[in-house]
């Protein structure tokens, strides 16, 4: 098994790098820039502009990886919202440019993918709901998944996944629970939003599954994210009496004071079955993982 990671400067693709470092799995990485994983060899990396097709096309062919992960996308929502030509080129085009390349080649594909997809009626989604994106964002989501949903060709894994935290070396975007645990610690006051409901998701257990499947050459879509979905307020308040911060700083609030461009789904969260069953995916409760931010 050979991996390509797209987006490796990323924090799911640079805990994706770090695991295949430490259980010796083959692999080329590429972000668009310089390396800023000082863990991943400089040998094993490359600079890719996901957008540049003969790039991309030259790439897979030098390389010939069995898989391709892609974690590489434009993930700022609001930003999404207000730049949409922008986010079409980033999360859309390139899956195309990238899915051509692993059909012509014989190479599985595997895409990141969000559960904004859906539009926050019900919560706890499985694999099989109907999605129905509520932002750009969430469409241009929708958009890449179809590429492979209406492909004859059946070689590829979509990966759904929620609020995804942890720590990685010179990231360009900080993560909810760890600006939340900086934020605290300055006694700051903060504003945290109590009707939108997620299951935040530590990046070395989805960066695991992400290995996983590729590992058993599963196919379809997986819905991997952390066991437990509760609001916004709730993880910030998790996050406080766990570190043993002031908890009078954290003020309720809710979606429509804070005015943002994109609309959010109030409620989402997964049914992880099918993960739990078929790769075993035992994801961390948050108190774990801020054990291990400590």
């Amino acid at each position: 098994m050979k991996l390509l990671i797209t987006g490796s400067n990323g924090l799911l693709g640079q805990k994706i790098v770090n695991q295949c470092l430490k259980r010796g799995i083959d692999f080329i990485a590429s972000s668009k820039g310089e390396n800023r994983n000082s863990r991943c060899p400089e040998n094993q990396y490359l600079s890719l502009d996901i957008r540049d097709e003969v790039a991309i096309i030259t790439c897979i062919e030098s390389i010939k990886p069995t898989h391709i992960i892609h974690t590489a996308a434009m993930t700022n929502v609001d930003q999404c919202e207000l730049n949409p030509k922008e986010c079409e080129e980033i999360n859309v085009k390139s899956t195309i440019i990238l899915w051509k390349a692993s059909t012509n080649l014989g190479i599985h594909f595997q895409l990141l993918s969000t559960d904004f997809v859906f539009d926050g009626s019900k919560g706890n989604y499985s694999e099989n709901d109907k999605p129905n994106p509520l932002s750009i964002y969430a469409k241009s989501k929708v958009n890449a998944e179809e590429i492979l949903l209406k492909s004859d060709n059946l070689d590829w894994s979509i990966i759904r996944t929620i609020i995804v935290y942890g720590e990685g070396e010179n990231l360009s975007r900080t993560n909810l629970i760890c600006w939340a645990k900086e934020t605290l610690a300055k006694n700051h006051p903060i504003s945290i939003v109590d009707d939108q409901f997620r299951a935040p998701t530590w990046a070395d257990d989805l960066a695991w599954a992400c290995i996983r499947i590729c590992e058993l050459n599963k196919k379809g879509i997986y819905h991997i994210s952390g066991p437990e979905t509760m609001s916004v307020f709730e993880i910030v308040m998790r996050v406080a009496k766990f570190y043993g911060f002031q908890t009078k700083a954290i003020q309720r609030t809710n979606s429509l004071t804070l005015n943002q461009p994109a609309r959010r789904p109030p409620k989402t969260g997964f049914n992880i079955t099918k993960a739990r069953m078929e790769l075993f995916y035992a994801p961390k409760t948050l108190e774990e993982t801020l054990a291990l931010l400590v």
